[in-house]
């Protein structure tokens, strides 16, 4: 696994796609910055997430809400309560590990990692990030910034409903920040201290036959996303949680795992929270947060059924799953063969010469109007064989070169980034053209 992601590690400050957060200071450990590449491809991560899970859903709505809540948000939730990991510390180094990961590690000595001194006893740590509001020092309130975004939902519950049409089942979707105050950050932007969730809160009815059928539907579409967006079948597989491994709220739950060189790591959690969260704000904040059901004339507390996942870890692994290395008798040519829906850039534009005004006129014309599509590249410097080789380390499905013959025959060379094969392809028929060919394998076009 340390052989790709160094590699990937690598590629991703160098192409624009990761930086090390405040690095010219050292940088901020579990801290990631995202570059002109990786802004791009969160991005378009999101936008598909939102057009699958919103956009084509008639019974999902859309939200919005803050980081900063009222502290009893988190009491109510159970975060200030379990919202823990084992920790054990170094009596010398005092760095501090996981107990899971010291586990997997097989140190059955308990000692240090890091110096080989022997490790405290375990300790629980709490992972919410305190902060304060107000101006006056000593009156100053003690708040956190989420460690999920999935109480935000669920606090505004009541207002969904009396703002829109939804009946049970419906959905909320969200997408934002969260922060966890990790013990050990690391392997890239997999465990970081802030980072970007994408989740789904399905309200069911309060039962198992109805818990069980949306909790096996939503982890085949979670599923189906990924490899819809070229994520490949061998790398992907689900992890049921045992009973004793569960999070407090969580009847049952399911991992969407990614293989990320010779280990399995969490992508994806599905989960049955059942009325854990609308029962805890309901006692916690005396509103009444039953539904009531127009054709049983019932009123009851929903069911959740809950899909979470990392943006950061969805970019990463992507990343990873794309990375390739094709050696030829002069060099090794390195790809991301991203999805075409995923890559930063979906075109370059390349003018044959750079000191050609002819060529760069007309290479111009063509960049403008396709930039009104897609996001598109412009790259002039070089010889054309190494501005290939830079595209395709961004992933960069098709560039288009203008020569000579495109002056005389309104044509120009496009080349596929996967198979480098050329066409000659028409200036007027390239936004049909780049249509077909970028939408071949998804029917969403960002």
């Amino acid at each position: 696994m340390e052989n790709i992601l160094e590699k990937i590690t690598s590629l991703a400050k160098r192409r624009g796609f990761i930086y090390p957060g405040s690095e010219i200071y050292g940088g901020l450990s579990g801290t990631w910055d995202y570059g002109p590449m990786g802004v791009e491809l969160k991005r378009n991560i999101k936008q598909l997430f939102w057009r699958s899970i919103v956009q084509q859903r008639d019974n999902i709505v859309g939200i919005d809400t803050a980081i900063l809540m009222h502290p009893r948000v988190w009491e109510a939730s159970g975060h200030v309560e379990n919202f823990t990991d084992p920790l054990r510390e170094c009596s010398t180094c005092k760095k501090r590990f996981r107990t899971d990961a010291l586990a997997t590690e097989k140190n059955k000595e308990g000692l240090c990692p890091s110096c080989n001194a022997p490790l405290g006893e375990t300790r629980q740590f709490n992972l919410l990030m305190e902060t304060s509001l107000g101006a006056v020092e000593n009156g100053k309130q003690k708040v956190y910034l989420r460690g999920e975004i999935t109480q935000g939902v669920h606090v505004n519950f009541k207002q969904v409903m009396q703002s829109s049409r939804v009946t049970i089942p419906f959905g909320v979707a969200q997408i934002g920040k969260a922060f966890r105050n990790e013990i050990t950050p690391g392997q890239l932007s997999f465990r970081s201290r802030e980072f970007e969730q994408m989740e789904l809160q399905f309200y069911i009815q309060p039962n198992k036959k109805e818990a069980t059928r949306w909790f096996d539907y939503w982890k085949q579409e979670r599923m189906s996303w990924y490899q819809s967006l070229g994520l490949s079948k061998k790398l992907l597989r689900f992890r049921e949680h045992k009973p004793d491994e569960r999070a407090h709220y969580a009847q049952s739950a399911c991992d969407i795992e990614f293989k990320l060189g010779n280990e399995w790591k969490e992508m994806e959690g599905i989960h049955n929270r059942g009325d854990w969260d609308l029962r805890r704000h309901q006692e916690y904040s005396g509103e009444d947060m039953r539904y009531f059901d127009p054709e049983s004339k019932e009123r009851y507390i929903p069911w959740v059924i809950e899909t979470s996942g990392g943006v950061d870890r969805a970019a990463l692994f992507f990343l990873a799953d794309a990375y390739s290395e094709e050696k030829t008798d002069k060099e090794t040519r390195i790809v991301l063969k991203l999805h075409p829906q995923l890559a930063p850039y979906k075109v370059a534009i390349f003018p044959l010469l750079s000191n050609k005004p002819e060529l760069v006129t007309l290479a111009r014309s063509v960049y403008d109007n396709l930039k009104a599509m897609w996001m598109v590249d412009w790259d002039d410097r070089g010889n054309i064989g190494k501005r290939y080789r830079y595209q395709d380390e961004a992933g960069t499905p098709y560039c288009i070169t203008v020569d000579f013959d495109s002056l005389n025959q309104n044509d120009v060379t496009v080349r596929n980034r996967d198979t480098m094969k050329q066409e000659r392809v028409l200036i007027s028929e390239l936004p049909d053209y780049l249509t077909n060919k970028l939408n071949t394998s998804n029917n969403v076009l960002i």
